[in-house]
């Protein structure tokens, strides 16, 4: 493997890591790193060696608890030369084994090459915070936080007809598919060891297996407060300027009134606005700025926000239908102006049931449903394209057998491996592990890197979500409220107008704009020659589709859009793809 081609690797994805590039090169093995200098601006720069050179570590992410880790390890041999949280991981390794991995508290893509007994190690934080992928075949290992890396090897590109079935499901591509087959997203909480042998993989966390703790509400906004209040402090460590994204919402108010109670000074606050006020959250956000006395900036978006659509797949490689992406993309380049790194409200959703789709679920089945009864009403209730809809939707020859069991199967899996009653914490459980890592954390992470600054969520605090997953479903939602003592915890901080407004999604007012402004758009990305020549889909399906849509007659917003994020993807990923049967 030549050294240029580990660099062009790492050049294709320089956004992510613009402050530097380092490179191993050995016999057998390389390992590279874009660096993002956000702590130890001096002595971070990687990769970390052992003082022998035999023990080589690179990292994309943040340990947060490096600190007190550096501590516990500086009356050791291994007692740590810089600030740098990397070799904090180097010697963690080398004191405890990669068994070191259950005491890191952050988010993180590791690799770890050890040449005393020939083994790589390449790890993943519990939720996929930060992204890892890998491609093996008989000869090569090749692994990368973003799949352009893996694709500038000469591999062959091909399209994984089972991802596409996904993504028609569920409006996003779960781990462990990706578009691309053979190049596989690695399962949060997960570590792979690569010897001479071949690969292993082995889960180094799970959320299965708790039971709920017996306390009252109380005690669980007690318990709510004090860990989101210290996962909010040990995010605040930063050698370089840094903010919030700040919506109005209850998730990065919490966020923000935290960081305002630590910081002597103003918190950075940022956020994008539309002109049609069923969308605009603006004035919310304004509203948290005021409260907490932040240093606000908000810039305002229309329908050309479309124009980046392109650039954000581009930074996703695969194709997504959520559209929030985009104003995502916007409010991270706003911010990127000021600063360096950002704290989110992400994952608080999931995990405490934030989402109206979980009341609409709960509302809608009958409690005594049989458990494969409440799976079927659960799996219909996200799916976007139906099954039936999906074999009217591709073309007959594109249909292969047991793809739509296998589609179900990987959901289906999910819900019945966690060891528990409840049935919203089996719900919440199936979107924190394939939801979180498949497209919801791909959106800060890929959004924030194309402008090169860093997302940090303190509801992914690893305590965060066990204390979630040890409270029972109704500490959630509770008689159709919504994040119920998340709530009752926060609004003594951030108010009751914040913390009990009706939640409006972070998206575009696209639903409208399909059927005049981005008109030309949708026939283009649908029903031009270049469109139809991939045969994959019936086209007059699709047509009457958009049709029903213009006429008012169905609401096929997010099925067109869905569509044609996946048309843009093509033409960046597989522009002369054609389905031969």
């Amino acid at each position: 493997m030549a050294e240029d081609t580990i660099r062009s690797m790492g050049d294709i994805i320089d956004y992510r890591g613009p402050d530097g590039q380092g490179i191993y090169f050995g016999d057998r093995v390389a390992l590279g790193n874009q660096r993002l200098a956000i702590i130890d601006i001096e002595g971070g720069s990687q990769p970390f060696y052992s003082d022998d050179g035999k023990v080589v570590v690179v990292q994309n992410g943040e340990i947060f608890n490096h600190i007190e880790l550096a501590e516990e390890l500086s009356n050791t041999k291994f007692s740590c030369k810089t600030h740098s949280d990397t070799e904090v991981i180097l010697n963690l390794y080398l004191t405890y084994g990669i068994d070191f991995v259950s005491r890191l508290n952050g988010m993180f893509a590791i690799a770890i090459y050890d040449a005393r007994i020939d083994e790589l190690f390449i790890i993943r934080d519990r939720v996929g915070e930060k992204p890892l992928y890998y491609y093996q075949d008989a000869d090569d290992f090749i692994f990368s936080s973003e799949i352009k890396s893996i694709l500038n090897f000469p591999i062959k590109r091909e399209l994984d007809l089972h991802a596409l079935d996904c993504y028609l499901a569920y409006n996003y591509v779960p781990a462990p598919l990706t578009m691309f087959k053979g190049v596989i997203h690695m399962l949060p909480g997960t570590y792979i060891k690569v010897s001479t042998h071949g690969s292993e993989s082995y889960q180094w966390w799970s959320l299965d297996g708790r039971t709920h703790d017996k306390v009252t509400e109380e005690q669980w906004v007690d318990r709510f407060n004090e860990t989101i209040d210290d996962a909010v402090r040990l995010r605040l460590r930063s050698d370089v300027p840094f903010g919030a994204f700040l919506s109005g919402g209850v998730d990065s108010s919490t966020v923000v009134g935290f960081m305002a109670k630590h910081l002597a000074y103003p918190v950075k606050t940022f956020s994008i606005g539309f002109n049609e006020d069923k969308y605009d959250e603006s004035p919310f956000a304004m509203e948290a700025a005021l409260r907490f006395s932040t240093e606000h900036e908000c810039e305002k978006v229309s329908p050309n926000l479309l124009s980046y659509w392109g650039k954000v797949i581009f930074h996703c490689d695969q194709p997504h239908g959520d559209v929030s992406f985009i104003p995502t993309f916007k409010v991270a380049e706003l911010a990127s102006k000021k600063v360096k790194m950002v704290l989110t409200g992400d994952g608080a959703d999931e995990l405490f049931a934030g989402y109206d789709k979980y009341r609409e679920l709960f509302e809608s089945t009958d409690p005594n449903l049989s458990d494969d009864e409440f799976f079927d009403a659960f799996i219909n209730s996200l799916t976007l394209f139906s099954e039936e809809s999906r074999s009217r939707l591709l073309n007959t020859a594109t249909q292969i057998d047991n793809t739509f069991a296998n589609t179900r199967d990987l959901i289906s899996r999910r819900f019945f491996e966690l060891n528990d009653d409840d049935r919203i914490n089996k719900v919440l459980y199936v979107d924190t592990m394939l939801l979180l890592s498949g497209n919801n954390l791909v959106k800060p992470d890929r959004m924030g890197m194309a402008v090169s600054i860093e997302n940090r969520s303190p509801f992914l605090d690893y305590r965060m979500i066990e204390l979630a997953f040890s409270m029972p479903g109704s500490m959630k939602l509770n008689n159709g409220e919504t994040k119920y003592i998340y709530k009752k915890a926060v609004s003594p901080l951030i108010g009751e107008g914040l913390a009990y407004r009706k939640k409006q999604m972070f998206t575009v007012p696209i639903g409208e704009w399909l059927k005049y402004e981005l008109k030309d758009m949708v026939y283009d990305l649908l029903l031009s020659d270049e469109a139809k020549s991939r045969n994959i889909f019936d086209y007059k399906f699709i047509l009457s589709m958009y049709e029903e849509h213009c006429k008012g007659l169905n609401n096929y917003t997010r099925e067109i859009r869905a569509l044609m994020a996946l048309e843009v993807w093509f033409r960046q990923f597989l522009p002369d793809y054609r389905y031969e049967a």
